[in-house]
């Protein structure tokens, strides 16, 4: 009869085991099998109450993630520090508990009012640590009543054991297959952003959020006829900008013509764009076609365009507008289909509004502007652009010189008002002086205050030749505060102890500013707002020249 009893419990506890793992291996979703298993285990075994807590990364506290036989508010509940109460212990320790009887251990702590659902009742209570990849992730507790308060539960605990080893795999199983998940969910977002920044241009680089608008705008306007103005400082790449719209259009195929008009006259721009009749001026030996003929079909770039005068806007918005021409000296129409780009590095509202530059040429056009950002504005690329022209420089002079860290973090910090031009004459400079295949930081001319660019940017040309008149102008300073006679500014980069202010107004001859804050203005205007360079023209300390900006609210201008 014994043995007829162990054989029963033996088949019925092997038959929990296959109807668990069978739920736990019907999904990945792990709420749902570990609920059905629990469920399956209380209905068998008659057990009353069952939940499973689990550990979250980057989180110290378990949380319940499922449970049978609480109510919702009492799911709510499951929250545990390790060490903190019976469940806390098992997953601090790794190591199975059971009780007889909730009521007489210290360690319950009766968070979800287990002990008052049975009054008077003996409630024996079983936690076993679930275990994944050889460390303790959550675990597994039942209780369920006692009345002959036994206190042997081996057969119990065993059982437990292999129903949390079995949640263990399967959980393990779940998170190698959302880690496995969540990077294809990666890489397709690598790779969705790769294509959206596919709009890459070719000998462009670049993957800063800047350029790669600017890459969807190219994209966007090359396949159209329609008039493009780049915009942006010197250097910038306006050039290769237009080079790449062309190179994306339809118009591929055909010419691709370049005009600097910054670079000729009036009548030798005329010449150059429209072209010229035989005899129409003092050498013209024969009829010359204008680069508007030349680029029939394709592209005429048109670079500077905020430096022609104002008799040639009128010539080139006749143009714009008729698509058609005379030769210089020539009386018979000249009709061409020309896609036009145009580039500047000048404000142009500012120039129509203060009369020089046609308003009609400006909206002409102004159809599609793209500006392109300075170098300084995204600096994220600077180390791939000085990598590339290392490597162009390389090839042309069979070296294998490369940036040492120091070298690259050097380029990422400079200024660079000259942008990209600057920084590929930079790194042509210092790696054809450089001693050794390897660049440090020490290679470059600004670390021995050799720059050039930095000569350029702040002194001014007039005052290279010519004495400057700030000398004349007696600047004081006085602490701040009422009653306090003026003292002596202290010399440039000295230091001091207190605010100061910049004296009165002091009048100045020959047309300089006459008073305090025209001054100011004056000497920020000079240095390009620079207030490093403005403290220098009027020998006073940077951080003088900062309280002096501040206190006449004067705004310092980010070009």
């Amino acid at each position: 009869m014994v043995m007829n009893t162990q054989v029963t419990a033996v088949r019925r506890e092997l038959n929990v085991i296959y109807e668990i793992s069978k739920t736990l291996a019907t999904s990945l979703d792990v709420h749902k099998t570990f609920r059905e298993a629990l469920n399956y285990l209380l209905q068998v075994l008659e057990w009353r109450r069952a939940f499973v807590v689990l550990s979250e990364p980057g989180s110290s506290e378990l949380h319940g993630l499922c449970a049978v036989g609480l109510s919702l508010e009492e799911s709510q509940r499951l929250k545990f520090l390790p060490g903190e109460g019976i469940v806390g212990r098992v997953y601090a320790t790794g190591m199975p508990f059971s009780t007889p009887d909730l009521r007489a251990e210290p360690l319950f702590l009766n968070r979800t009012g287990g002990a008052d659902q049975s009054p008077g009742a003996c409630v024996a209570m079983l936690a076993m640590p679930i275990r994944a990849d050889r460390r303790t992730v959550g675990v597994l507790a039942v209780d369920y009543l006692n009345p002959e308060t036994r206190s042997n539960f081996g057969d119990d605990l065993q059982l437990l054991r292999m129903v949390a080893t079995l949640m263990g795999q399967a959980l393990l199983l779940h998170r190698s297959v959302s880690a496995a998940h969540d990077s294809m969910q990666d890489e397709v977002r690598r790779m969705s952003k790769a294509l959206k920044s596919g709009n890459k241009i070719e000998h462009v680089v670049g993957t800063s959020a800047p350029m790669l608008e600017v890459f969807d705008q190219v994209h966007q306007v090359a396949p159209a006829r329609t008039t493009v103005l780049l915009r942006g400082e010197s250097g910038t790449g306006k050039e290769v900008i237009a080079r790449a719209i062309h190179g994306l259009s339809p118009r591929k195929r055909e010419a691709f013509v370049c005009v600097n008009c910054a670079a000729l006259t009036e009548s030798l721009l005329e010449s150059e764009l429209f072209g010229h009749e035989k005899g129409s001026f003092t050498g013209a030996q024969g009829q010359r076609k204008g680069r508007f003929e030349m680029a029939h079909g394709g592209t005429l770039f048109l670079d500077e365009i905020g430096d022609i005068s104002a008799s040639f806007q009128a010539k080139l918005l006749r143009v714009l507008q008729e698509r058609e021409f005379e030769r210089v000296g020539g009386s018979t129409a000249v009709k061409v289909d020309v896609r036009l780009i145009l580039a500047t590095n000048r404000d142009l509202e500012r120039m129509v509004k203060a009369g020089e530059f046609r308003a009609d040429l400006y909206y002409r056009i102004n159809v599609v502007s793209i500006q392109l950002p300075p170098l300084r504005e995204r600096r994220e690329d600077i180390p791939a652009m000085a990598k590339h022209f290392l490597d162009r420089f390389n090839r042309d002079n069979a070296r294998t010189t490369q940036f040492s860290p120091a070298a690259i973090r050097v380029l990422s910090s400079c200024y660079w008002p000259g942008n990209v031009r600057e920084l590929e004459n930079c790194v042509e400079r210092t790696a054809t002086m450089a001693h050794s295949d390897v660049i440090t930081d020490l290679a470059f001319p600004c670390q021995a205050n050799r720059c050039l660019t930095q000569v350029l940017h702040h002194i001014d040309r007039e005052d290279a030749v010519r004495p400057s008149r700030l000398a004349e102008i007696p600047i004081q300073e006085r602490p701040m505060g009422p009653a306090v006679a003026d003292t002596p500014l202290p010399a440039p980069g000295a230091v001091t102890s207190e605010p100061v202010a910049v004296a009165a107004p002091v009048a100045v001859a020959d047309g300089k500013p006459e008073g305090e804050s025209e001054r100011l203005v004056w000497a920020m205007e000079r240095s390009g707002w620079v207030q490093a360079k403005a403290a220098r023209l009027l020998k006073i300390s940077p951080r003088q020249m900062g309280y002096a900006l501040h206190k006449h609210g004067i705004e310092v201008r980010k070009f």
